[in-house]
């Protein structure tokens, strides 16, 4: 873990990762990692037939992550530059559990042990989660074609999934503050208070991290 601020957003599909980012990265100055998605040869398919396509959708986005994080560790981080990310990697390790059989996630989960072994990992984590009726909304209106076809049951067990994960993740780092969004309630695209009082709130986990590093 850096002690530069490294920000990550993390939630279920389609519940704002990415336009948050953008939005954090342009007023705090950092840089903004997005993940590779669309980019992805295998994603439509997945979404078309999720135990014949996970393991090559879900090396694909593991490899390009890996790549991504070693990246932006040596040009960014490194040189004592913020970064904030819409995706955190454990969310990798999430969709493995949910989507493989568990014979390829033996082997996958192997893979992302040694690929992310000395990966830096984001020391500040902003967590949105949403109702499936606010989820499913908002797919429908970014209008990207592969998640379309996207099973909403398979997205009510994603979020149940992401909450698991991160009462988890909140119990075993305790020195990592978390930042829970309420998607239902917060709208920080149409509403500017919404996206201001976010915007506090991240400044205040800055400043506290800043004031908990060691002085020389």
């Amino acid at each position: 873990m850096t002690d530069m601020p490294f920000i990550a957003i993390e939630g279920p599909i389609g519940i704002g990762k990415t336009s948050l980012a953008k939005k954090l990265s342009d007023h705090f100055e950092f840089h903004l990692l997005k993940e590779i998605v669309e980019e992805n040869p295998f994603l439509g398919k997945f979404y078309e037939n999720i135990s014949e396509w996970s393991f090559q959708t879900e090396m694909f986005f593991l490899c390009n992550r890996f790549k991504q994080l070693e990246d932006i560790n040596k040009d960014y981080l490194q040189q004592e530059q913020p970064v904030i990310a819409d995706y955190h990697i454990t969310k990798n390790m999430i969709f493995a559990k949910r989507t493989l059989q568990q014979d390829k996630l033996e082997k996958y989960e192997k893979i992302y042990q040694i690929l992310t072994e000395d990966i830096p990992t984001p020391n500040i984590l902003i967590y949105i989660h949403a109702d499936l009726d606010t989820i499913l909304k908002r797919i429908r209106m970014r209008g990207r074609e592969v998640e379309q076809h996207i099973d909403p049951e398979y997205l009510r067990q994603l979020s149940a999934d992401y909450e698991a994960f991160m009462l988890e993740f909140e119990r075993t780092h305790p020195h990592i503050p978390v930042l829970r969004i309420n998607g239902d309630q917060m709208d920080f695209v149409q509403y500017q208070d919404h996206l201001e009082q976010i915007i506090g709130d991240v400044e205040s986990l800055i400043n506290e991290q800043c004031r908990a590093l060691p002085s020389n």
